[in-house]
């Protein structure tokens, strides 16, 4: 039981990093001072593509937060 969810864990580790090298970056401008960066703080809501990553990303580092935290107690067993 634990060597599968270790593997599973590293599976979902190499799903999760290609996640998120997947979505779209924020922002274009890397400079902070710029006048057209009025916009920084403002929310968005994220369409599409961007809102599917998002969700994604997001059920997958639930599942790997459960299964680590299901290793931790197998271990200490």
């Amino acid at each position: 039981m634990y060597n599968l969810l270790l593997t599973i864990l590293l599976l979902l580790s190499v799903v999760i990093v290609i996640a998120i090298f997947m979505q779209p970056t924020k922002n274009q401008s890397s400079n902070v001072f710029d006048a057209s960066s009025g916009d920084l703080f403002e929310r968005s809501k994220a369409r599409g593509f961007e809102a599917v990553m998002q969700r994604l990303t997001g059920i997958l580092v639930f599942f790997w937060l459960a299964i680590a935290l299901a290793l931790t107690v197998l271990s200490s067993r």
